[in-house]
């Protein structure tokens, strides 16, 4: 028997691909260019400013712990500030680090009922949190100042974090509620049903898959906390426990009103250093948690 060929209507045609869409390695230059210029005239825009005061932290100026030559004249005198830098990152360190704790607990356990529970007034609630954004920051540290005092915990470490912990949580609220909204139900559903708790669910299953959005608000608050400068100045009075960003500027005023700027440089350098590493090496994970919920799988 021989073998028929193909009817015309059931053979193979090869289709080429469509170029629209694609340009040329010209195109591609030309419209390249704009990109790669602006980029780069905006990278320099924002480094300009911290380059230039990390270069005056050492550069020689009158009038400042540097005179004359390059040095670290201007970051002896920070370290020897009253208490000392020491003392300073300690307690700057301490309030970061506990609103962060509090925050993330605080946030996660919010964010979980709110994206996995039904209950009354639910969505009251949440607007109510969200609605802490619209008052104005520094209006509540006088009557926070109060509550504190009553409380004990005027012209403390521990106030202060609580204070920033609550300027936080509206944010870090409405992070971990789409960060949650964005795992599957069947998730947690299925561990429900291998015998895991609500808790159980949440501590081995969702919040394995929602670490981009924590980190994203730890860090958000670890930065809030590192460089606020109001609520140490309005609730802390002992010397010895300021925060750095309160040191930093108490020592840049000098007698008659004159200011060090060698000093203040060598203090935004210190400050900012932590920042700048802490974002260079969670920047993935903090771009994945701004993108959480922009899909739900």
């Amino acid at each position: 028997m021989s073998v028929q060929t193909l009817p015309s209507a059931t053979r193979l045609i090869r289709v080429q691909p469509s170029r629209r869409g694609r340009r040329s390695p010209a195109m591609r230059v030309v419209f390249g260019i704009p990109y790669a210029v602006l980029t780069t005239a905006l990278a320099i825009m924002f480094l300009y400013p911290l380059i230039w005061t990390a270069v005056s932290s050492v550069a020689p100026r009158a009038g400042t712990s540097q005179p004359e030559g390059w040095g670290f004249g201007n970051y002896a005198a920070l370290a020897n500030y009253q208490a000392g830098i020491w003392v300073y990152l300690g307690n700057s360190t301490f309030v970061a680090l506990l609103t962060v704790l509090l925050t993330l607990v605080v946030s996660t356990l919010g964010g979980y009922a709110f994206a996995r529970f039904s209950f009354p007034g639910k969505n009251l609630l949440f607007l109510t949190v969200l609605a802490i954004l619209m008052v104005p920051y520094t209006t509540l540290l006088i009557p926070l100042y109060v509550i504190l005092n009553a409380v004990g915990l005027s012209n403390s470490l521990v106030g202060v974090a609580i204070v920033l912990t609550m300027f936080q949580l509206p944010f870090s609220m409405f992070m971990m509620r789409i960060s949650f909204e964005s795992v599957p139900r069947e998730l947690d559903e299925a561990a429900m049903v291998d015998g895991a708790t609500t808790f159980g669910a949440l501590r081995r299953v969702l919040l394995p898959a929602v670490k981009p959005g924590l980190i994203t608000v730890g860090m958000f608050a670890f930065l809030a906390a590192w460089n606020d400068f109001m609520a140490p100045l309005i609730l802390i009075t002992d010397t010895n426990r300021m925060t750095l960003p309160l040191a930093v500027s108490n020592l840049r005023v000098q007698v008659q009103g004159v200011i060090d700027y060698g000093a203040t440089e060598a203090g935004v350098v210190v400050l900012a250093l932590p920042c700048i590493l802490l974002f260079l090496v969670l920047q993935r994970h903090y771009v994945r948690g701004f993108m959480s919920g922009a899909f739900k799988g």
